[in-house]
């Protein structure tokens, strides 16, 4: 016979449930790989450079240089944007274990998600060496000129305030609200869900990450605090206030460095 219910029990929750599945903390493992690789780059980078960025000093950028720095950016902003997506990682693990193909479906999922990003680290690979050839980005990867420094933190600033980020945000931050209205069936449904997920993420963030350049794109310190700066932007209970407060930070710090 069974015994009645205590007080204490209540039912689980989903970050719970996710928990309880071999599938989703897995592929959240990822970041942490990331992060002890760019960690050994930055270090390097600000070190003896005859290590892991020893090939950033290369006087001719071939394609086998050029691949390792779209590389560098791929692993980066793995590191930097998995870790703000897990809410949509854990729910979808969740609803995933009862299905026969609940594995596959969730890293079909991720790879989505960070194919976006992939594409967007082209496009970050393609800028910096533009800057490098324009010698506004030292071969340290730090901007020369503090006015274009500025002018980085004016246009994160002022995208802050636009409709379109807040409209990304909002989506960032409504995992579940965003499964029930894109959910497909299978593991190539993930695939879309998750690459709509990082479209969503790269509209609402794009502007922030081009704050690498302004800082250091290596600088350990820089991409820590903007990882926890996104994670906070989608997480934490602030909603658009956040973002517009923010923008109002960023672009006043713009001003007193163009006029400094």
């Amino acid at each position: 016979m069974r015994e009645p219910a205590t007080r204490t029990e209540r039912p689980l929750t989903i970050v719970e449930l996710a928990l309880q599945s071999d599938r989703a903390p897995a592929v959240l493992l990822l970041p942490l790989i990331c992060w002890m690789w760019i960690v050994v780059m930055a270090r390097d980078m600000y070190g003896p450079m005859t290590g892991a960025s020893a090939w950033m000093m290369a006087a001719n950028w071939d394609v086998p240089h050029l691949s390792l720095l779209w590389a560098m950016w791929t692993v980066m902003m793995t590191g930097m944007m998995l870790p703000s997506a897990s809410p949509l990682v854990l729910l979808y693990g969740a609803i995933a274990r009862r299905s026969a193909q609940g594995r596959r479906q969730v890293y079909a999922l991720t790879a989505g998600y960070l194919i976006v990003w992939m594409v967007f680290s082209l496009g970050a690979t393609a800028l910096q060496r533009g800057l490098a050839a324009l010698l506004v980005v030292s071969p340290m990867m730090e901007v020369t000129n503090s006015r274009f420094g500025a002018t980085l933190l004016l246009l994160a600033g002022a995208y802050q305030l636009t409709p379109i980020k807040l409209a990304c945000l909002r989506t960032c931050r409504s995992p579940l609200a965003f499964l029930i209205s894109r959910w497909r069936t299978g593991w190539p449904g993930a695939f879309v869900v998750g690459f709509e997920h990082g479209a969503y993420c790269v509209g609402c963030c794009w502007a922030l990450m081009l704050l690498l350049f302004a800082g250091g794109v290596m600088n350990l310190t820089v991409i820590a605090a903007l990882t926890a700066f996104v994670a906070l932007e989608k997480l934490a209970p602030l909603g658009p206030q956040g973002a517009r407060v923010s923008g109002v930070l960023l672009m006043a710090a713009g001003l007193l460095m163009f006029f400094r």
